[in-house]
């Protein structure tokens, strides 16, 4: 029988860098082609910080408390340890399903409308109007040459964005796993033993 405390370290230390990694992704989205730009240069949806907000900061918390669950904490050792553990995984990890599908819902608007960059003139959003099916910029990438600066914000922006939608998925489903995870956890406790709680997953 797979350990609900195992399950639950191993689902914490893979969302923790997971977190990381969507941080760094926003942060890099204000600086396209690693250019600074203007507060008003840069698009909506990197200001909503999903990967910050949603897939960064919001995933700390469950990350952390499933890393705790799969060993001692501040509720003590044994059966009502491991219960107490879980079940505030379960709360957390709930937390952590906003968060990331705050995260995929910003990284899929994003996408969907594109980068706002330099055309003409005017910085505007070129792609918003062009829809999602086969006149998608994303499918035609010879439209990527309509901005004109920065250069490269349509490469830059459909590879952070990507990631940050893939990144999310994938902290959706840890959520739910440990939320279930949890859930048999606090019903049916840890099966390990209590030398296991002294080290390894």
């Amino acid at each position: 029988m797979c350990c609900t405390g195992k399950c639950a370290r191993l689902v914490g230390l893979i969302l923790l860098p997971t977190a990381f990694i969507c941080m760094i992704a926003n942060l890099l989205l204000f600086f396209p082609d690693g250019k600074s730009l203007e507060n008003d240069q840069i698009s909506l949806q990197v200001w909503l910080m999903g990967g910050l907000i949603g897939g960064g900061l919001f995933m700390l918390c469950p990350s952390c408390s499933a890393i705790r669950a799969g060993g001692k904490g501040c509720c003590g050792k044994g059966c009502c340890g491991n219960r107490c553990r879980m079940l505030n995984s379960v709360f957390c990890s709930g937390f952590g399903l906003v968060g990331s599908i705050y995260c995929t819902s910003v990284a899929s608007a994003g996408l969907a409308i594109g980068p706002k960059c330099l055309v003409g003139e005017a910085w505007i959003y070129p792609f918003e109007d062009l829809g999602t099916d086969n006149s998608s910029y994303l499918v035609n990438q010879e439209w990527w040459g309509i901005c004109e600066y920065p250069k490269n914000a349509v490469m830059w922006h459909v590879v952070l964005f990507s990631m940050l939608l893939s990144v999310g998925l994938v902290q959706l489903v840890l959520c739910g796993i440990q939320v279930v995870n949890g859930c048999l956890g606090c019903i049916c406790g840890d099966c390990r033993e209590n030398k296991d709680d002294e080290g390894g997953l």
